[in-house]
């Protein structure tokens, strides 16, 4: 009886991917380089595994000069977009970094080749990751890889703490004010001159606001072009480089550059930049110029100047009419208002139009002539922003706001009236939109 002939044995074809990275681009302009040698390697791995059917997929996925500590590389990621498209069955990497140095990293990816199916397949250290012995010595070798990356990184943070610590510049952008020659502050006399013309008027005036706005009309701007706000200038003086000195997680250590600021000045500003916005405002609120001058009118169309008297330690604040000035007592009907009365009954009157959206959508369609390039509502919200920020404004502010929107008051023995600008309506519009208007710091 003839023995029946055996059945040659099915191979399943197995699609290989080459995955190659390197760090750094040192050598990658070269004819045959680090990538190149990878491929050649992995390569020959699967042409030894031909009888397995394993055949070597045409795409090439590699990465020059890519960190292994991020997942985010243009080959690895189309590598994961063609697992997840059923392209490719086994991944064919030279060692196991060149995938990830990362555990959590490589947890990842190895979730993404078991949902598909995939074998991974490390050609030095012969394992692949369908056994269990396979996943332990993988988990064993990307904690070691892990453990040394950490470990260098460890290294150049002290490093850096070291260098700090002796006030020497470890780069980044340097200081408004500065520049960095051999690797160390030098600075910059034009910008330097800026810096201490910022800190010296901030002395006089201690508004980040009300100095922002000075520093745009000097025409001031950061060494990008950009415009400077209240931030920035309160980041530069809180800057301790200005008076030479280098930080490092909260420590001062000195520097190893020359200081533009003295400690005196330095003291002055930070003894102001402790009390906070609002006592600030609240402290020069005392002295605050009139807010009606110039806008101010009596029953006979005359115009009220602003006066004071002083009993003790207190100042009292008054509008006189100039009919009274020059005529006497009784010669206007309403000869003399307390300031702080009638400048609070206006402001209560602005405040109104700033809350209420009929009030505004009604003031507004007379200032639509001159506000074509403003909508309605985004004249309501601008109106609207202004009402709880007018506590915190500084007196200079306030009465620069006033100014802009009032055009006369009109007082009588039977109360008030307030005229306002409507082209000043539109032009706080636009200011409010650019947001131009900040709380006092």
């Amino acid at each position: 009886m003839t023995k029946p002939p055996e059945k040659s044995k099915v191979v399943r074809k197995l699609r290989c991917a080459v995955y190659t990275r390197k760090s750094s681009e040192e050598g990658l302009e070269q004819e045959f380089n680090s990538l190149h040698a990878q491929r050649e390697a992995c390569e020959a791995y699967i042409a030894s595994q031909r009888s397995e059917g394993w055949v070597l997929v045409r795409d090439q996925y590699d990465d020059g000069g890519i960190s292994g500590s991020t997942l985010e590389r243009p080959g690895l990621q189309r590598l994961l977009e063609d697992i997840e498209d059923g392209l490719v069955d086994v991944v064919v990497v030279y060692k196991i970094d060149r995938l990830s140095r990362s555990l959590a990293d490589f947890a990842k990816l190895v979730e993404v080749f078991d949902r598909n199916g995939v074998t991974f397949v490390s050609v030095t250290q012969s394992f692949n990751t369908t056994t269990s012995m396979g996943r332990l010595t993988l988990n064993i070798l990307l904690s070691f890889a892990q453990f040394e990356r950490e470990v260098t990184a460890e290294r150049i943070r002290d490093k850096v703490a070291a260098s700090r610590r002796k006030g020497m510049w470890m780069g980044g952008v340097p200081p408004y004010g500065y520049c960095v020659e051999d690797r160390k502050l030098v600075v910059a006399e034009e910008t330097a001159a800026h810096v201490r013309w910022i800190f010296a008027r901030f002395l006089e005036i201690g508004s980040c606001t009300e100095l922002a706005r000075e520093v745009g009309a000097r025409g001031i701007r950061t060494p990008r072009g950009n415009r400077i706000d209240k931030k920035y200038i309160y980041r530069m003086l809180s800057n301790r480089a200005y008076i030479g000195e280098a930080v490092h997680k909260g420590e001062s250590y000195p520097g190893e550059h020359d200081a533009i600021i003295d400690r005196e000045t330095w003291d002055r500003v930070h003894a102001i930049l402790q009390e906070s916005p609002r006592k600030r405002a609240a402290r020069t609120r005392a002295e605050t110029p009139a807010l009606l001058k110039g806008l101010l009118f009596g029953p006979d169309g005359a115009a009220f100047s602003s006066t004071h008297t002083r009993k003790g330690d207190r100042l009292y604040r008054y509008y006189v009419s100039q009919t009274v000035l020059k005529h006497g007592a009784g010669s206007c009907p309403v000869g003399r208002v307390p300031a702080g009365e009638i400048e609070a009954t206006v402001i209560d009157q602005l405040r109104t139009v700033f809350r209420q959206p009929e009030i505004v959508a009604g003031t507004w369609k007379a200032a639509r002539a001159h506000a074509d390039d403003i909508s309605d509502a985004d004249a309501r919200a601008a109106m609207q922003q202004i009402d709880p920020l007018w506590d915190e404004l500084f007196p200079a502010e306030q009465a620069r706001i006033l100014a802009l929107l009032v055009e006369r008051v009109d007082i009588g023995t039977d109360g008030l009236n307030v005229r306002l600008r409507v082209d000043g309506l539109s032009g706080l519009a636009r200011e409010m939109l650019a947001g131009g208007i900040e709380a006092a710091a």
